[in-house]
């Protein structure tokens, strides 16, 4: 099928009249196949509320007719859950598709690239702009850079294409700048790619009822005009974007939340650890009524990797930082090695086909400032679990640590509230977005920041502790 006849389904397939900027998106994307050009990637950039999701869902449904087959990727569990209900297909994390796990001499656990098998085959990778180049990052996967062995991987299969799809206005990976993987000049100077790029920059016609869109697109066009000293929201006529003034208001607004969408579905985003850490506190025993303690019904984030607990071949793969799980029963609580453990039953809600099992917290971590344990802290725990094994040789000393359920606990918070990087590539009905305290004033992150927060609702959006000068006065 020639490009012009490829465009022309895409467009029937389409269920809206394609404004101009969407039609030659469709035209470039019918162009990108049609290109037997090597190394070649497509990036697919755009705002809230254009339409990305919309072209994706008709790109998928269109593309049998050249042949090719799909795999959906993205970084995150949550992220390849919001991309399958709008893919209507099942997604991936990019770590369960391109990886496989292989067990060292040492007892350690190494991510080795696997071998592309694919043939004519179009990756498609959601949420692109938290996708890391960064070679140090992370010694655990092959080459320390995801975005390296995601590219290395999908052009060794046979005729095999990479579509990376994100929104470049919202936050990086932690440490960086810019989003590597949505930068033309980085793909084609550092990886050796020739881009094929288009970015939707309209909002279409049925999310211009949308508060929510209505301001992130402010917001990304001052972004964009470099305009970052000051903003103001405009709230008339939106009903899904409220403004909270005082601590009832918000506590009504979540139990409104919990009671309507459910706990899983409304999520409040702050800007720092202890910010989350109080509102986690007030939300459990002023709102849900539970204790101190850990208790079963309690949602809990993961805020380190961890290889432990679940297969290389579970749907998951691993527990990764940002996971969410339920905690189902508390078998026990115990102080060992000077820390406070619970014993517990969990399941994982981005992945509905995971069975639960049990695993081990460590529940010091849960209302710390920082994000996890330091490694003067991670360091004296390793101590501590050694010298149960002090009788025997020394080499198994270090297995039997690396296999202590102890040594392995979840590092977990509360997952009520988070910050926005934890927030990023998932997708709440209800989000509460608190105003950060800015010593130094507003900039470009900060703008990054509040997009990204407000455009993790989908439904409602309530603004927490903004000052009058953030409105404009109707």
């Amino acid at each position: 099928m020639n490009p012009t006849a490829f465009a022309e389904r895409l467009k029937q397939n389409f269920p809206f009249a394609p404004t101009p900027i969407q039609e030659k998106a469709l035209q470039s994307l019918a162009d990108f196949f049609a290109s037997s050009g090597e190394n070649e990637v497509f990036l697919l950039k755009g705002f809230a509320g254009t339409g990305k999701t919309t072209l994706i869902g008709t790109l998928v449904k269109s593309i049998g007719a050249l042949r090719y087959k799909t795999v959906l990727l993205a970084p995150t569990g949550r992220a390849a859950k919001v991309m399958a209900a709008y893919a209507n297909r099942p997604a991936f994390t990019i770590h369960k598709r391109i990886y496989f796990a292989q067990q060292e001499r040492q007892g350690n656990l190494k991510f080795k690239l696997q071998k592309n098998k694919f043939k004519r085959t179009l990756f498609l990778v959601d949420e692109a702009s938290m996708i890391a180049d960064q070679q140090q990052q992370n010694k655990l996967f092959e080459n320390g850079s995801l975005l390296h062995d995601l590219i290395h991987y999908v052009h060794a299969g046979e005729d095999c294409k990479l579509l990376l799809i994100g929104d470049t206005a919202q936050l990086p990976p932690v440490h960086t700048e810019l989003s590597p993987a949505l930068d033309a000049r980085v793909l084609t100077m550092e990886h050796g790619l020739t881009p094929h790029e288009i970015e939707l920059n309209e909002v279409v016609r049925q999310g211009k009822d949308s508060g929510i869109l209505f301001n992130a697109t402010r917001l990304r066009q001052q972004l964009l005009e470099r305009s970052t000293t000051s903003f103001q929201f405009i709230l008339a006529r939106f009903p899904d974007i409220i403004r909270l003034q005082d601590g009832h208001e918000i506590q009504d607004a979540i139990e409104e939340g919990f009671r309507e969408v459910g706990r899983d579905e409304t999520a409040c985003i702050v800007r720092s650890n202890k910010r989350a850490n109080g509102y986690n506190k007030q939300i459990r025993t002023q709102i849900l009524g539970k204790e101190p303690e850990l208790a079963p019904g309690d949602l809990i984030m993961v805020v380190k990797n961890n290889y432990h607990w679940l297969a290389p071949d579970s749907g998951p793969g691993f527990i990764a930082n940002g996971d969410i799980v339920e905690v189902l029963s508390v078998k026990a609580v115990k102080e060992l090695y000077g820390f406070t453990f619970a014993e517990v039953h969990i399941r994982m809600l981005d992945y509905p086909d995971q069975e639960p099992f049990d695993t081990v917290f460590i529940l010091d971590t849960l209302e710390m400032d920082t994000h996890a344990l330091s490694f003067e802290e991670n360091t004296k725990l390793y101590k501590a679990v050694r010298e149960d094994y002090a009788h025997i040789p020394q080499y198994k000393q270090y297995l039997n640590v690396k296999k202590n359920p102890f040594f392995n606990a979840l590092q977990v918070k509360y997952a009520y509230a988070f910050t926005c990087h934890k927030a990023q590539g998932g997708q709440w009905k209800r989000v509460l977005v608190e105003q950060p305290y800015l010593p130094d004033g507003l900039d470009a992150n900060y703008f990054r920041w509040l997009y990204t927060a407000i455009t993790r609702a989908s439904e409602k959006l309530f603004l927490i502790g903004f000052t009058d000068a953030y409105f404009e006065q109707e």
